[in-house]
């Protein structure tokens, strides 16, 4: 389906932001404006980030001008010590998409959140959807849990295998409600896979990594199309009123907290389905964006106009419900931007699906009254898989000592501006990616096949191996009619035999200046590092196609496919074939109760 611009249903009617409804915006505006354009100036000339000082923080008042629901609890203090936690993920947001980062769209919302709280400004999640959802649900890296290659796809029998606690069962053991609203994207092909049999008390949103953000329409492949909105574990028909995904999901929010006591700690994850391609839009929030002329960005940045605002209505319901006051706010996108669908991390280095800069390093920061130090920025080390620990830590819940995590708590890191406890991050080894054609045992002093694709940040350095993706550092002129020539100046052509790079990410954070050659000897170190993490790794789970999983079949709905008594059916078929072989049937019925069906087993090669 073609994306919408101006077309579509009228949009839900959002609550007014309180900057729009001051006479002072357009000044304010203007002076943001400024602001951000000495911002870019300043990265570029200094090479280092340090955008956010000085904005000007707005009236708490806003707040308080807020008429109180007649539907929902009366605000109240919380009697609780447990903070409430409201974790907003989003979809595809570049780095330089957002107000504080130089951006040209306007996101007044985030801004100030961020400048009231504390900004990440050294933060890491993972290059696409499903590896990010699943550290962040887990604490745990990718190649601890099998989902080291790609994402999850709609017709895989593949799923965040289940013997991993997720964030919300450990946050329900100390009483939290726990409510989804959004994205998915971590596997359903079981019933067992599914959010509410995952933590959450409630689930509203959809199971898929994309699709139609007004029909929530997904077509996977030809012949292989279905709906896609749940709520809890059945679709979500009478939801389907043509309302745009963004709008939907936050008037959702709205609903949970009129009706939570907040005298009970809650625990809200929204997974918002913007700024994700099909680029949609309702027709009003183009209105500040018709001097975009390459289409593409106007639509991501009415989007994300869109997004901002939707945030400020989820603000305004933590204060009028008397949640705020014993809120944390942890805001974060899921990988870096998509030049090609508007999205935009100048002046870092690649774009999503890609281990450079571009496509790991977030938008993030933290909000929350419960801060020691407000109105900060953390440049410390910070990583998707640290809020798992950090979050069961504030709410006041334990984690097995048994269980490894590769996340950190990091609260008093943001909270009192301490160190971080993180030193190096993983950001994955996919044994299965496309191989480096030039890469090689050699090249790699005898200690990595620098064929496989690997990235690993110690501290200052990081290392990459294999293939690390699109490379281009994509400045904001490309989103003009400058032509398809516009920044061909910025493209670097590595030699034939490259397969290892090596940078210094504190002094060179868009990664110009490759120093593999001149120090061989960290090389060698985080190639070691490389190959003791290797030894960890669990077997890529990335299972083929399954033909159950049509819609089709499941009446016009993506869901779970794969039933239990399938396999037994099977088992069942060679009956005088197992009682000649009972020893031998016996041995394979337990190995595979602990598997799941059709997942390829090793696929990693040295």
């Amino acid at each position: 389906m073609a994306p919408r611009d101006f077309a579509g249903p009228p949009p839900l009617q959002p609550q007014p932001s309180p900057l729009q409804a001051s006479g002072i915006w357009q000044g304010k505006m203007l002076a943001m404006g400024a602001l951000t354009g000495v911002s870019v100036l300043s990265l570029i000339t200094y090479g280092y980030l340090s955008w956010g000082h000085g904005l000007e923080e707005e009236e708490e008042g806003a707040a308080a001008r807020v008429p109180q629901g007649r539907d929902g609890p009366e605000p109240s203090s919380s009697s609780t010590s447990q903070p409430h936690i409201v974790f907003i993920l989003v979809d595809d947001q570049g780095f330089r998409d957002v107000g504080y980062h130089g951006s040209e769209i306007k996101t007044p919302t985030l801004d100030k959140l961020a400048a009231q709280g504390v900004k990440l400004e050294n933060y890491y999640v993972q290059p696409i959807c499903t590896p990010s959802r699943s550290q962040f649900i887990t604490g745990k890296y990718q190649i601890h849990t099998g989902l080291q290659h790609s994402i999850i796809r709609p017709t895989q029998p593949n799923c965040l295998p289940l013997d991993n606690a997720t964030l919300p069962q450990k946050l329900k053991e100390v009483g939290y409600s726990t409510h989804m609203v959004g994205k998915w994207h971590l596997g359903f092909y079981r019933k067992e896979c599914m959010p509410t049999k995952r933590g959450f008390d409630t689930f509203f949103g959809s199971l898929l990594g994309s699709g139609d953000y007004y029909t929530h329409y997904k077509c996977d492949s030809p012949g292989m199309c279905g709906y896609d909105l749940y709520e809890n574990d059945n679709a979500a028909w009478d939801h389907d009123n043509g309302i745009y995904s963004t709008q939907m999901y936050t008037q959702k929010v709205q609903q949970i907290l009129a009706s939570h006591n907040p005298r009970k700690p809650i625990f809200l994850y929204i997974a918002y389905q913007a700024v994700h391609s099909p680029l949609q839009a309702p027709g009003k929030y183009f209105e500040h964006y018709r001097s975009i002329i390459n289409i593409n960005r106007r639509r991501y940045a009415a989007m994300l106009s869109c997004l901002d605002e939707a945030i400020n209505n989820v603000t305004l319901a933590l204060k009028r419900y008397g949640f705020y006051d014993n809120s944390i706010i942890i805001y974060s996108s899921d990988n870096g931007g998509q030049p090609m669908a508007g999205g935009s991390n100048w002046p870092l280095r690649g774009s999503k699906g890609t281990y450079w800069e571009g496509g790991i390093r977030a938008v993030g920061f933290v909000h929350s009254p419960l801060l020691k130090n407000k109105g900060t920025i953390c440049k410390e080390l910070v990583h998707i898989t640290d809020w798992y620990p950090t979050l069961i830590t504030l709410a006041e819940g334990w984690i097995d000592e048994d269980i490894q995590l590769d996340g950190y708590d990091i609260w008093e890191t943001i909270s009192e501006g301490l160190r971080s406890p993180r030193v190096d991050i993983l950001h994955n080894i996919d044994p299965i990616y496309t191989k480096a054609k030039n890469g090689s045992w050699a090249a790699g002093f005898g200690i990595w096949n620098t064929a496989i694709q690997s990235a690993i940040r110690v501290k200052h350095w990081k290392l990459l191996t294999g293939n690390p993706g699109y490379s281009d550092w994509v400045p904001p002129q490309s989103f003009s009619n400058a032509g398809p020539n516009r920044w061909h100046n910025e493209r670097i052509s590595w030699s034939a035999g490259k397969s290892v790079w090596l940078f210094n990410i504190t002094a060179d954070p868009y990664e110009r200046v490759d120093l593999s050659s001149k120090y061989p000897g960290i090389v060698k170190k985080l190639l070691r590092r490389l190959s003791q993490f290797n030894k960890t790794a669990v077997p890529v789970r990335y299972p083929p196609k399954d033909p159950r999983s049509n819609p089709r079949l499941n009446g016009g709905v993506w869901g779970p496919w794969y039933k239990e008594d399938d396999k037994t059916r099977k088992t069942g078929k060679n009956k005088a074939k197992q009682k000649q072989k009972k020893n031998k049937t016996k041995k394979k019925k337990h190995w595979k109760k602990g598997q799941f069906p059709n997942c390829q087993t090793d696929l990693t090669h040295g």
